[in-house]
């Protein structure tokens, strides 16, 4: 592990200086082990090619329509899903006793937690470029203006970074890697085949449309949808925000809870 020098400095300051501090060694940590970053590049890429060439046709009638409607709802689906690794990873360091010695380290005891959602920001970045990028390649295009398109893309990546302390919490509770994975790959594929992310909820059976109506992942969509090409916004936004802001709010403290418990 990376020797972390970390000066003194006035209290309030802190955590927010040890949590940078930690986030640099996970951004190094991801550098070094490249093949980490599969799920948010090439996921989204198979996810694209899959979905609009085998499905589009039928869902949609052709596959450039369908493209339009379905990258935004691919890129929520993978940040939602690219989430999951920093729960694995997290589990895995507290199993190799590397949070043990965070514990002799001169450092805030919440800095190890924020420090990895904040250095999984470059993951959440790389996935938005990815599935975009290679969007345009298919033929998709953003029909609205550079400062919607950006706000489109920021609004996903807060998501992402908001929705992460779902499961680091559930890294603090669980005993092992695997089943961080299997525990929020059974709470993510709900919200993402129960949403707007592959069709339209009007065409989901009515006592499914209750739950879609709510589901954080379909406000992020209709959002990113409305930002990149001008379909109605609603309150879709506003609805996002206030999903980031419970995920905070919510799973924040009990991680850190459960985090202290735990080391």
């Amino acid at each position: 592990m990376a020797t972390l020098a970390i000066a003194p400095g006035p209290r309030p300051f802190k955590l927010i200086r040890h949590s940078v501090a930690l986030a640099k060694r996970s951004l190094i940590k991801t550098m070094r082990t490249p093949e980490a970053l599969v799920d948010v590049t090439l996921m989204p890429v198979l996810f694209l090619v899959i979905f609009v060439y085998i499905f589009g046709g039928a869902v949609s009638g052709n596959t450039h329509d369908y493209l339009q409607f379905l990258l935004p709802g691919i890129l929520a689906q993978t940040i939602a899903t690219g989430c999951i690794s920093i729960g694995v990873n997290l589990n895995t360091d507290l199993e190799k006793g590397i949070f043990d010695r965070f514990r002799s380290l001169p450092v805030s005891r919440s800095a190890p937690l924020i420090g990895a959602v904040l250095g999984d920001i470059v993951r959440y970045v790389l996935v938005t470029v990815v599935t975009i990028g290679f969007g345009y390649v298919l033929g998709f295009r953003i029909t609205t203006d550079p400062v919607r398109a950006l706000a489109g893309a920021l609004l996903a990546v807060l998501f992402a970074l908001c929705l992460s302390w779902l499961p680091v919490f559930v890294a603090m509770k669980v005993r092992t890697p695997g089943a961080v994975q299997g525990l929020m790959f059974a709470l993510i594929m709900p919200l993402s085949f129960a949403s707007n992310v592959f069709v339209s909820p009007d065409t989901l059976p009515g006592w499914m449309q209750g739950f879609v109506s709510v589901n954080p992942l379909t406000h992020l969509v209709a959002a990113m949808r409305g930002l990149f090409m001008g379909t109605p916004l609603g309150n879709h936004v506003w609805w996002t925000l206030a999903w980031c802001a419970g995920f905070v709010v919510v799973f924040l403290p009990l991680a850190l809870r459960a985090y202290r418990k735990k080391v």
